[in-house]
Formats: C-alpha cells, sequence, structure tokens
C-alpha cells in the first residue's frame, strides 16, 4: 500500500541536496552550506532517509501535539481572571498581574490571541508618520523632558488631578512625578524646587510652548532695543540657576515623556485601582515607593555614559528666592508700595538709601511670605491697611414729587437791552413808504431814546 507523505518545498529541497550527499556528489559541509543547517544536523537527516525514505526528512513532531502547550484549564482560567478582575488590562500588562497576584505564568503573545479570540483586546491601528530621528543624549541629567499630564487618574473614585513628570532624556528613566491639582506657574515651581533637592540642577529642561514656560506674544519696541526678550516666571527661575530652557516644536519632539504618559494613564491608573487609593497624597507615597522603581526596572535603558550630568546647588543659589513670584514695584512720596492692593511701608533705618520713584523688586516666595529688595539687598518694611484716593462721592438726590415746570422769563420791551433796538424799530415803521400811510403809535408812552438824533435844517 503505497503512503503519502505531504511536503514543503524546503523539505523537497533538503531531501535533494540529502540524495546527492548519499550519491557521495556532495560532502556534508557543502550541504550543511546549501540547506543552512549544522553538519551535525546533515548527518541526522542522512541517517533518517537511509532508514524511513523519503518520510525521514519531515518533522517527527508534525501531526501530534507541542511538548510545550499549556495544560489543561490554564488558559481558560487566565482568561477568566482578565474577564472577571482585568478586563481592560492590555495583554502584557494582563500578563504581568497573572503572574504576580495569582502566579499564573503565560506568554504574552499566548495570551494577546487567546484575549483576541475572546474579543477582550482588540489592538489599535496607529498611522504612520515620518518624524527624523533625534538621538538620546549620553548622560543623565543632560535634557530632563518635563510636562503635566490632565486625566482622571482617580478614575470616579477621586477628583480629577494632573500629574507632573520629569523624565531623563538618555534613559528613559522617571526622575520624579507629583501629583498637582492644577498645573501652574507657583506648583511648577514648587515641583521643580523638590526635584532640585534631590537630584541637583540639570544642563536643559525640555518643555512644551505653553505660557508658563515661554511668553506667547512679541516683544515691545522697548524690549527689541534693549535685545531683552521677555520671560516668563519659571524661565527667569531656571536661567538664574544656569538651567536652559528649551521649547519643542512639536509633542513628538519630547516623545519620552509624552509616551510616558500613556503608560501611566494605563498602567497607574490600574495600580491605583488595585491599591484603593482615591486622594493625591495616597498617590504620591504610592507613586514615589512603589510605582517609580517597577516602572524604572521596566522601561529605562543604561545610558551611553554613566556620568551624572547633574551639578549640585551652590551657596548662592537661594531656592526660596529664586523660585518666587517676582515683581517691580516704584516706591511712592510716602515710601509706601502696593502689590495687588497690598501695601507695604518702608521703615526708617535701611541697609541701603532709597527714595521715591526708586525700583524695588517684590519676592512673593512659595510659603507666602513677600521680601523686598532693592540694589541686591533685602529693606526693612512693615504691611500697612492704607485706603487708596478717591474722588468725592457725588450724591444726586431725585425729588420727592414732581414739580411744575417754570415758565420762561422774557424780559420787557422798556429793559435797557431792548429799549433802544425797540424805540428805533418804531420810527422805521412810523415814515410813511409807497405812499401808505405810516402806522401811529403813541409814543409818549415810550422810553426815551438813548441816544437821540440831531437833525438840522437847511434854508430854501
Amino acid at each position: 500500500m503505497e503512503e503519502h507523505v505531504t511536503m514543503t518545498t524546503r523539505e523537497l529541497d533538503r531531501l535533494k541536496v540529502i540524495h546527492q550527499v548519499l550519491q557521495h556528489k556532495l560532502t556534508w559541509p557543502q550541504a550543511a552550506a546549501q540547506v543552512v543547517l549544522s553538519v551535525r544536523q546533515i548527518g541526522r537527516l542522512c541517517a533518517r532517509v537511509r532508514t524511513d525514505g523519503h518520510k525521514g526528512i519531515v518533522h517527527r513532531l508534525r501531526g501530534r501535539p507541542s511538548n510545550h502547550q499549556l495544560t489543561a484549564g490554564r488558559l481558560e482560567k487566565a482568561l477568566e481572571l482578565v474577564k472577571r478582575r482585568y478586563p481592560d488590562f492590555g495583554p502584557t500588562f494582563a500578563a504581568e498581574k497573572l503572574r504576580e497576584r495569582h502566579r499564573l505564568v503565560l506568554s504574552t503573545e499566548t495570551l494577546r490571541q487567546a484575549m483576541r479570540r475572546a474579543g477582550l483586546w482588540t489592538p489599535r491601528r496607529t498611522r504612520l508618520r515620518h518624524r527624523a530621528w533625534r538621538p538620546r543624549r549620553g548622560c543623565v541629567g543632560e535634557l530632563v523632558q518635563l510636562d503635566g499630564s490632565d486625566h482622571a487618574w482617580f478614575e470616579d473614585r477621586g477628583p480629577r488631578c494632573v500629574l507632573l513628570s520629569y523624565v531623563d532624556d538618555a534613559t528613559s528613566r522617571l526622575l520624579y512625578g507629583e501629583f498637582v491639582t492644577v498645573e501652574d506657574t507657583v506648583t511648577l515651581l514648587r515641583a521643580t524646587t523638590t526635584y532640585l533637592q534631590r537630584w541637583g540642577r540639570p544642563v536643559a529642561f525640555y518643555v512644551d510652548k505653553d505660557s508658563i514656560y515661554r511668553v506667547n506674544r512679541q516683544a515691545t519696541i522697548e524690549e527689541q532695543l534693549q535685545d531683552s526678550a521677555p520671560l516668563t516666571q519659571f524661565t527667569r527661575a531656571m536661567r538664574e540657576l544656569g538651567i536652559e530652557v528649551i521649547p519643542a516644536h512639536s509633542p513628538e519632539a519630547k516623545g519620552r515623556v509624552e509616551r510616558s504618559f500613556g503608560t501611566h494613564q494605563d498602567r497607574l491608573v490600574k495600580e491605583l485601582r488595585l491599591a484603593g487609593i482615591w486622594t493625591m497624597d495616597g498617590a504620591n507615597r504610592f507613586l514615589q515607593r512603589r510605582y517609580r522603581p517597577v516602572h524604572n526596572r521596566h522601561y529605562a535603558i543604561e545610558p551611553a555614559n554613566s556620568t551624572d550630568a547633574h551639578r549640585p546647588l551652590l551657596p548662592v543659589h537661594d531656592l526660596d528666592a529664586i523660585c518666587s513670584i517676582q515683581t517691580t514695584r516704584t516706591i511712592e512720596r510716602d515710601f509706601t508700595l502696593r502689590l495687588q492692593n497690598r501695601f507695604f511701608q518702608l521703615l526708617p533705618d535701611q541697609p541701603v538709601r532709597v527714595g521715591p520713584k526708586d525700583t524695588v523688586l517684590i519676592e512673593q516666595r512659595l510659603d507666602g511670605s513677600v521680601q523686598l529688595r532693592a540694589k541686591g539687598r533685602y529693606l526693612a518694611f512693615r504691611p500697612i491697611a492704607k485706603v487708596p484716593a478717591r474722588r468725592p462721592l457725588v450724591v444726586v438726590t431725585t425729588p420727592s414729587r414732581a414739580r411744575p415746570p417754570r415758565p420762561l422769563s422774557r424780559p420787557p420791551r422798556t429793559h435797557p437791552y431792548k429799549a433802544a433796538s425797540y424805540q428805533a424799530m418804531l420810527r422805521r415803521k412810523a415814515q410813511p413808504t409807497n405812499g401808505r400811510s405810516p402806522h401811529v403809535h403813541n409814543l409818549s408812552t415810550l422810553p426815551p431814546d438813548p441816544h437821540p438824533r440831531t437833525t438840522t435844517t437847511t434854508p430854501p
């Protein structure tokens, strides 16, 4: 009875080469080079073809179950756990949690295929975009990417907040992170102060073009003449510390921190859910003690250079003064200054000589205190409750009941302003015109003419 053997094209090519070896037309090394196998494997195939014929070239596990297949019920148990406890987890993260929390070891690809067949996970299709590749920096601290992500980190268990992340460009390591209420200048300065105290001064911060980092307006004529571009409070503070602030032209340019937010919004949200955390204080402790070390072990890489580029803080770097909101004001004639409806009175004894119209730098520090500085020295002052000068209030009273309108007063004809013109008008009318009799008026009742006319009679 003839036996049919199904072979692939590669197996047919191997069978031809093995026959040439058996016919002593090729040596073992020559045959191994043609079919890309080891010399010992060529010897094994020759022995199988001698004993089993053409069937010896076929792999012996064809048609048999794999030696590495999962035990019965393991994959079904894993899918049941994913469906019940991790319905929104991806295959990679779900495989890690099954291994950590349930001692159920599965390969990520096996779980991915099973989740796709069960409808528990659908891969996302990403559109391919052309981007220019930028090499990583060589040392830790040479470039730190800084950004914030507003997200429902506690889902519906707590308030919506912002995660500030400081990601190293050379290693993709999360150096520092903090949950804050809002991403504004004061909050960013406070978080950066904590980062500087922990790690030191990096060479540069890589940020976006938000108004916190960059003044998004055109420079004035005075600024152009002085060649001084306007700076935000954060950029000014970092420049005083010798840290460069580099704005990125696109989100893809600072892809280290942007992609890390995608990971955090998936993994960190679920980790906070599993830990039962819904407050920012608890989340910050969890982030620093548990999540950040595990995240760095998974995703951080070794730098090209083991040198740490962070520079230490020097004694001249007063973080309380540098990382403050600084505003300039002019001293008034009564030696007071005004800032946001708050008034400060300068005391008579000062370390430097100051007077009216001098410029003073007001520092609003992160702890809520205020300091005044002029000519590099701090001034003595005290807050006062000064009432600014105002215009007198004009009170318009409305009569209780309406009065009748006053009649127009017309002066009589005998009024000195009207008598002369009125008399002249009557005299003109008394003269005959065009043969008509003149109008007769009783001139005796009129007042005398203040400017009488004198007529002279010429004898005939």
